[in-house]
């Protein structure tokens, strides 16, 4: 095909492709809000009865108690693929059309089938999977003006879009998911949620960077981000609040994915820690904030030999530049031989460590496994590592403390304090270093012991 064959193939193609789709679209069958009890579900009669609910009052507070308070709200919730968006979400309108004062849902769908989260919704339902609340609709569509037809039929106090990278406008001759069609499509949705009053839910799709698909403008839109995130691995998910126009964003809350959906997890610190091996070298607790919430963590390091010619650092949960920063001064400032070694740092559970605080934990970690001396199984360990091998001064300290205490430990290794402050919480011994080999002295147990 020569040039010129191929300039007219594709401006045939520019003109005939969208008058096509826009064929397709109209001999599609029209779409209708229907209630979940009225779908079929070829497995719902086989489903257990009388479980309890998977989702509780935890999960209404850190999503929607704020944002139906203060209605009209916008609201984006992302995260990975398969992380459990859809599944929070549908458990979140089942328990809101639930309520005594029940509220009316409709849930949009762009991805899946009315079968598909039929069958979904029925595992999740925390009754009985044949009865849903009268409230609670569900239509498949992905056409921003029928939804709009549909919310006027309906009258819903909380719309659930899942998930706008599959809403388009026909007005605008782009494909759904385009930047496009993204801001147009948002920005109707606000005006929907400011103009009636109703709540607005988005589920939306990230890269492979970790950020919301599409313009940064969505995130400046909406009233509320949310990001559900955890190892898709691993069964603990955290619920983070990243942009609130209606409460605090330090606020975080911690689930466990199970069949039955999201669960909630009511002491996370003693679910990471339930199975630890005691007295193990390279073992490490720390006390890690999420948000307001201390929750206690472990941190295992490995060293072993490099069998090539540079030693590798790999760590799981934690900052690499972290990771080398402390196996620099480990290395220049106490004598410990990494050049030649390969280190290992995992955070169990799936977790992510991103502050600073855990530098004395990663420390001791490494530490230990290098000599093949176990950490005291009683202590946690706290502070910032500075270049010149110094321990710094970390945040909300005090809180920290109060929960390794409450947990049984009886003692914590941290900075050593240099102005007057809050006194110690009782409970639990503090031993106070200034450098990093105090506090591995004090960390790490004597091999005669």
């Amino acid at each position: 095909m020569n040039r010129a064959k191929k300039q007219t193939f594709w401006l045939l193609l520019s003109v005939l492709l969208p008058n096509y789709a826009e064929h397709v679209r109209k001999i599609k069958e029209p779409s209708r809000p229907w209630k979940f009890a009225f779908i079929s579900d070829t497995q719902g009669d086989n489903r257990e009865r009388g479980r309890k609910s998977c989702i509780n009052d935890r999960v209404l507070r850190a999503i929607a108690k704020d944002v139906l308070k203060e209605a009209p709200a916008f609201v984006l919730v992302g995260g990975d693929p398969g992380i459990g968006k859809s599944t929070l979400m549908l458990q979140m309108t089942i328990e809101m059309a639930s309520q005594p004062a029940g509220h009316k849902v409709l849930y949009v769908s762009g991805e899946e089938s009315e079968r598909q989260i039929k069958m979904r919704a029925s595992r999740l339902n925390p009754t009985d999977s044949r009865k849903f609340p009268e409230d609670l609709y569900l239509v498949t569509e992905t056409n921003l003006d029928i939804i709009y037809q549909h919310v006027e039929a309906v009258k819903p106090q909380l719309l659930i879009i899942d998930s706008i990278q599959t809403v388009y406008l026909p007005q605008i001759n782009s494909s759904a998911g385009s930047v496009t069609q993204l801001r147009e499509c948002s920005s109707r949705l606000r005006e929907l949620a400011k103009s009636s009053g109703i709540a607005v839910f988005v589920i939306g799709h990230v890269t492979k960077e970790g950020v919301i698909a599409g313009p940064r403008v969505l995130e400046h839109i909406v009233d509320t981000v949310l990001y559900l995130e955890g190892d898709r691995y691993q069964a603990f998910r955290l619920l983070r609040s990243v942009k609130n126009r209606f409460g605090a964003t330090s606020e975080v809350g911690v689930f466990e994915m199970r069949e039955k959906g999201m669960i909630e997890v009511p002491n996370p610190s003693e679910a990471f820690l339930a199975e630890r091996m005691v007295n193990a070298p390279g073992s490490a607790i720390v006390v890690t904030m999420e948000g307001t919430r201390p929750l206690l963590v472990e941190l295992q390091g490995l060293t072993t030999p490099t069998q090539f010619g540079n030693a590798r650092r790999t760590p799981n949960g934690v900052d690499f530049n972290r990771l080398l920063l402390v196996a620099a001064v480990l290395t220049r400032r106490l004598g410990i031989p990494l050049g030649e070694q390969d280190i290992f740092i995992n955070v169990v559970g799936g977790m992510k460590i991103d502050e600073p605080a855990a530098d004395l934990a990663i420390a001791a970690a490494i530490a230990s496994s290098m000599k093949d001396v176990p950490i005291r199984a009683d202590a946690v360990l706290l502070g910032e590592i500075g270049l010149s091998g110094e321990l710094r001064w970390v945040s909300q300290l005090e809180a920290r403390l109060r929960e390794a205490a409450k947990l049984g430990f009886k003692a914590a290794i941290v900075p050593r304090r240099v102005r007057r402050g809050e006194p110690w919480p009782q409970g639990i011994q503090i031993i106070e270093a200034r450098s990093v080999r105090e506090a591995l002295q004090a960390a790490l147990k004597s091999p005669d012991k």
